[in-house]
């Protein structure tokens, strides 16, 4: 129910004047799902504890509790009266547009910026600072005081790290040596081994690159030099620890660090390891009061290879959640036990996470930061990676930093690259710029590139149309001209391998061939064939219940189906059910026409943590019929007992079986969104494009379901296409961490 009297005949600039009128007009948005009721109460609040707060302050607030919800850290004034129609949802998912009532820019077109900054000037409601007011305004941007803090949190942080300089006093022959040890010689300048150099020489680094640049390798290559390092000066070896934010992330990291760190060569290290010989026994590897305690095998380099960790954990796991409370067991009164954190996806981390990380870090602890700076910023508010990295294609590295990293690497700088007015955080940002999966003859890689190239529209759809014309082995375009489109279920099933060049055919992966394109069809298909049988005595063997999941859970990531929008026919919703009842006429499942929740063959999203089974937001699991003996001891006819099988999530290899009845967060998952889709690949991953506008399609997000697929790539248009208005829309994530 309003607080205050609805009153539509009001013109919409009277809002700014009356209170009532405002709260009539935050109704009506309300109702057509432009604000969150969450906003219009916020601003409620804040006008009944204060009656005298102007409507243009109230107004404010309800915007900035808006932007929240979208990801903005805060609400920029100047921004907003530039563009005011940006300040809400336009228009939602399923919004008509029909009788639609007054835009922002009807009522903020002759508001001008010193006359709002004035309004925002209450005493209880507005700080400039710290402060216990709900709202802090700094310059032009207002914040709710919360994420105000943990953005000013941030900053201090990154800034008192880049300050402090070097941690270490390693002379730079040594670290010269040891890179050109890891490294191979190069005639071009290596940006993984830039990369390294630079991390090592500073408590806060990021590295980032697209899909294929190598940061896995990168950063394993960094763990090994810092460990050569510190063993090397006869100190212990560092304690490193390796995180991602999901744990989809840390299981994918996890198996890509073990393989890295087990083929890795480190027998030319093994000079630069003599010190750490010498002082063995006087120089313990780990500390006593550690939580884990290392045993090296014999030789120098063993003992490198052996600390050098391969076990990754989630944000959450590593900082120690609390039930029922925002708040982790480490922060700054009680620190991580580490030397290094290595924080993988990046891109997916909050503001609120990252301010509660950097807190929970010791003073002298190194953190890298690694992340693809062009896709999707986090779900939450904030997109942090992005705003370090708002720099980093010009390098902007000074003369003094351009010198060291030549003498450090034996490679020069380009000249453009150089920039007597760098930032300090600019010294320490790399950005790998050669992707050693995609190369020119792959069309992902290539649409990737056009999608993320900033030029004039013209010249950007030219480019797009032309890599999608082409006739690249590894990318089809699918058009659906209405959404009765039969081609969507030829995709989804078989995975529509005719629709590439030789039908996939032919192609060829490190000597080894690749085989065609495929869809859910493969994964039952294989679950049925695999599942093993029980013995004479009704027993199953849980190894071999084990190995038939991992098979059918790899079957699984050979297709996945991502979309951008969760609601109409072309968004999760719609298109869960549609591919259920495809799969169903097929004979792939079983679900009773879909009366049915649970069935043989499901495949599940968790879509939040839930501790108590140890499954994070963004695990997938199969739900698999376990085999069951003929009858029970007393004749009964017993039926299939349904499980849902999940990777650990540890790297380990290991499933979870968990009970279908014990899962309360979980959706079905033939199609996923985009989003959820972060910190995974698929071995064919088809993105489909819904038929009209919505802000929610943006560059950001095109390019990453492009860069989720690994082998094969299905773009599927409908309609008219909205490929060219969303590759020229960005996140445009609003906050004043990027700020020089």
């Amino acid at each position: 129910m309003s607080d205050h009297p609805h009153t539509d005949e009001a013109a919409p600039n009277e809002a700014l004047h009356d209170t009532e009128a405002l709260f009539a007009l935050l109704d009506r948005w309300v109702a057509r799902g432009w604000l969150r009721a969450l906003d219009r109460a916020f601003a409620a609040f804040l006008a009944r504890e204060v009656p005298d707060a102007p409507a243009p302050l109230l107004l404010a607030a309800a915007l900035a509790s808006h932007q929240f919800g979208r990801g903005h850290v805060c609400l920029d004034l100047e921004r907003t009266l530039a563009e005011p129609d940006l300040a809400l949802s336009l228009p939602p998912e399923g919004d008509s547009l029909e009788d639609p009532p007054p835009r922002p820019s009807q009522l903020l077109g002759e508001l001008a910026l010193a006359d709002w900054q004035e309004a925002l000037t209450h005493p209880l409601i507005i700080g400039d600072g710290p402060g216990n007011t709900p709202l802090v305004l700094d310059g032009t941007r207002l914040y709710l005081r919360r994420y105000w803090h943990h953005e000013r949190s941030i900053q201090q942080h990154i800034a008192a790290r880049l300050e402090s300089g070097a941690t270490d006093a390693h002379d730079t022959t040594t670290l010269a040596q040891a890179l050109a040890a890891l490294f191979p010689s190069s005639d071009s300048l290596d940006w993984q081994k830039a990369a390294c150099a630079l991390a090592a020489r500073s408590p806060f680094a990021v590295i980032t690159g697209g899909p294929g640049t190598g940061k896995t390798t990168t950063v394993v290559k960094l763990l090994a030099l810092l460990q050569t390092l510190a063993l090397g000066a006869g100190q212990r070896a560092l304690r490193i620890r390796l995180a991602a934010p999901t744990g989809k992330a840390a299981a994918r990291l996890n198996e890509s660090i073990a393989g890295q760190v087990s083929s890795l060569q480190l027998d030319s290290l093994a000079p630069l390891l003599t010190a750490s010989e010498k002082d063995e026994g006087s120089n313990p590897v780990w500390e006593p009061n550690l939580l884990v305690v290392r045993h090296f095998g014999d030789g120098s380099v063993s003992r490198l290879r052996s600390a050098i960790p391969k076990e990754v954990t989630t944000l959450h796991r590593l900082l120690g959640s609390r039930p029922d409370t925002r708040h982790f067991r480490h922060n700054a009164r009680h620190p991580l036990p580490l030397d290094v954190l290595v924080v993988d996806e990046a891109s997916m981390v909050d503001v609120e996470m990252m301010a509660a990380l950097l807190d929970a870090l010791p003073p002298r602890g190194r953190l890298v930061l690694l992340g693809d700076k062009d896709q999707l910023a986090s779900v939450e508010a904030g997109s942090v990676l992005g705003d370090l990295c708002a720099r980093a294609e010009g390098g902007h590295y000074t003369p003094e930093t351009a010198d060291w990293l030549t003498e450090a690497t034996g490679q020069a700088l380009p000249a453009a690259m150089r920039d007597a007015e760098g930032a300090l955080l600019d010294q320490a940002i790399a950005m790998l710029r050669v992707s050693h999966r995609f190369n020119a003859e792959s069309g992902i890689g290539q649409l990737a590139g056009a999608v993320n190239r900033d030029e004039p529209g013209k010249q950007k759809r030219a480019a797009i149309r032309g890599v999608l014309g082409h006739g690249y082995a590894d990318l089809s375009h699918l058009k659906l001209e209405t959404d009765k489109d039969r081609s969507l279920e030829r995709l989804v099933v078989s995975g529509h391998a005719a629709a590439f060049p030789n039908s996939g055919e032919g192609r060829t992966l490190r000597g080894q061939p690749l085989l065609p394109p495929v869809g859910y069809r493969h994964y039952l298909e294989v679950m049925r064939a695999a599942a093993p049988q029980s013995g004479e005595d009704g027993e199953i063997d849980r190894e071999a219940l084990d190995d038939w999941a991992r098979t059918v859970l790899t079957a699984h990531g050979q297709f996945q189906l991502l979309c951008a929008l969760r609601r109409g026919p072309w968004g999760v919703e719609g298109l869960n059910e549609r591919i259920r009842a495809a799969l169903e006429r097929e004979g792939l499942i079983d679900t009773g026409d879909g009366r049915r929740l649970w069935y043989p063959g499901r495949p599940v999203l968790v879509t939040s943590n839930d501790y108590g089974l140890g499954l994070m937001n963004g695990d997938i699991g199969i739900s698999l019929a376990l085999p069951q003996p003929a009858s029970s001891s007393d004749g009964t006819k017993r039926g299939p007992a349904l499980r849902v099988a999940f990777p650990a999530g540890d790297g380990s290899g290991q499933i979870k079986w968990v009970l279908p009845s014990r899962l309360q967060a979980v959706e079905t998952v033939y199609a996923m969104t985009v989003h959820k889709s972060q910190g995974s690949e698929f071995t064919h991953t088809a993105l489909l494009l819904p038929d009209a506008p919505n802000p929610i399609l943006t560059r950001e997000l095109v390019y990453t379901g492009i860069t989720r697929a690994r082998h094969w790539l299905t773009l599927v248009e409908t309609g008219r296409g909205q490929l060219p208005e969303a590759v020229e829309r960005r996140v445009m994530r609003v906050s004043g961490l990027g700020a020089r």
